[in-house]
């Protein structure tokens, strides 16, 4: 246990000198690499019991494949080409630790979905990359919006509103009663009073959400006990 502790403290040590996008990148990968597990023995991420799941891969699915396909012929193609032994390694090593990190990726969005809690919370992710959670009290609405923005894949907007775009389009839109805080994947913080997002069945998504945030609105009053 003893011999343990320098070396945690060296690690502490180390992470604290990295730069903050640095480190975000590095845990991001290290979910990816987890994601990827995951996805072998067919398992998700944040699903509770009772959990309605929203998955958001299908606009990327064939794109994903296609660009996984492309790095592997050209991690091929260079095997074959290059004939300096060093470089030949090093090439090697980039390339498949490249294609690696593609999957990972893509398996981090398959095993990460959007997660509607059994007490109305909603969870709203892009693999490993996003990660926003909104308490059921602080939604005030949720509809069917598909929209096709311009910009990034988490593009916050000058009124207030942050979009989180699977290509080139969201499909729910969320309001809420007061700024929820998000942070993007290197670190920098923001608020919105209206997220978007896609969801590949959205009609299904924001109707279990509707139905939670009714059910919650109409309960009935807890009875007060006898006065003491």
């Amino acid at each position: 246990m003893r011999a343990a502790r320098p070396a945690l403290a060296l690690r502490d040590a180390a992470l604290a000198l990295m730069p903050t996008a640095l480190r975000r990148l590095l845990a991001h990968e290290l979910r990816a690499a987890h994601s990827l597990g995951l996805w072998i023995v067919r398992r998700r991420h944040g699903v509770g019991k009772g959990a309605h799941v929203a998955a958001y891969t299908g606009p990327q699915t064939a794109l994903m494949y296609g660009f996984i396909f492309v790095s592997v012929v050209e991690t091929v193609a260079l095997a074959v080409l290059i004939r300096w032994p060093l470089v030949h390694a090093i090439t090697l090593v980039i390339d498949v630790y490249g294609v690696l990190l593609m999957i990972a990726m893509h398996a981090a969005c398959v095993t990460r979905p959007h997660v509607l809690g059994a007490d109305g919370s909603l969870r709203i992710r892009y693999g490993a990359l996003f990660d926003l959670r909104i308490q059921r009290q602080d939604i005030v609405r949720a509809r069917v919006d598909r929209r096709f923005p311009d910009g990034r894949l988490i593009q916050p907007r000058e009124d207030g509103s942050l979009e989180l775009i699977v290509a080139g389009q969201t499909t729910v839109t969320v309001e809420l009663a007061a700024p929820v805080d998000f942070v993007r994947p290197l670190g920098r913080r923001g608020s919105a009073h209206t997220v978007r997002f896609h969801a590949d069945d959205p009609k299904a998504l924001v109707t279990a959400l509707v139905a939670a945030l009714t059910q919650a609105r109409t309960a009935p009053s807890p009875t007060p006990g006898p006065p003491a």
